[in-house]
């Protein structure tokens, strides 16, 4: 078990975020994204990190790279990591971002054409406290276009999970219906999408890097088969997998 961060590294991550934030593109950068049908993006990659049921310091970390449009697995990369900070709600970031960023530079030092060209991330980016989520923190310091996926709400800049949302997650008629996650200040953080026709379940889609709120969500239903979609939820299975196999 880890000891609560003390007030110092707090504060030191608050202003490592501050500063980071300031490197965040929140617009398209690249030409595929541009494109109705994302002509020209060809590998779209999702991690995660999974974990030993009842250990919250071992953990997979999982890279995956699958084909676009196909969405057929390239590429994928399983690592056993041993966590070096605690989990504190808003610093997500700094206990998983150091072992996907190095998956990252792994695949591009040892198969670079396999390299993503965009990365689905577990978890939020700009719909965060901070508006610095886990998907900004590795697209700032991969340099690749980040999209964060959450499966949960994040109560947080004045967007409550309260009967108002609930009525706008109940009017999502059918998958790539969305509406927007505004905050307090008027600004749009992310939008709430509902990602297959299946699923009524919304996900929360929010910038991570280089990409647009408008040109993330599009993108997120394109790669969607079920609710999540799918370099996250084969991420996801995968570390799964080989947790059970090396620690049945």
């Amino acid at each position: 078990m880890f000891a609560p961060p003390g007030e110092d590294l707090v504060n030191q991550w608050e202003s490592e975020q501050a500063r980071l934030r300031l490197q965040v593109i929140e617009e398209d950068t690249e030409d595929w994204q541009r494109s109705p049908d994302f002509s020209g993006l060809e590998r779209v990659g999702g991690v995660d990190l999974s974990f030993i049921k009842g250990d919250d310091i071992n953990a997979c970390a999982q890279l995956v790279v699958l084909s676009y449009p196909d969405l057929e697995v390239l590429y994928e990369d399983s690592q056993m990591v041993t966590l070096t900070a605690p989990y504190i709600a808003g610093f997500l970031a700094f206990r998983e971002t150091p072992f996907l960023l190095e998956a990252l530079q792994r695949l591009e030092r040892n198969q670079p054409t396999l390299l993503p060209q965009v990365v689905f991330v577990d978890g939020n980016g700009l719909f965060h406290y901070r508006e610095f989520g886990l998907a900004c923190h590795l697209g700032v310091l991969s340099g690749l276009p980040c999209v964060g996926v959450a499966k949960n709400l994040l109560q947080v800049q004045g967007v409550y999970k309260n009967e108002e949302h609930q009525s706008q997650i109940a009017a999502l008629q059918k998958g790539g219906d969305s509406f927007p996650l505004t905050a307090a200040s008027g600004k749009v953080l992310g939008k709430a999408l509902r990602s297959s026709n299946k699923s009524s379940k919304p996900v929360y889609v929010s910038v991570g890097h280089k990409i647009s709120v408008d040109t993330a969500v599009r993108l997120t239903h394109s790669c969607c088969r079920y609710r999540v979609p799918e370099p996250i939820r084969q991420a996801d299975c995968l570390s799964r997998e080989y947790l059970r196999t090396q620690f049945p």
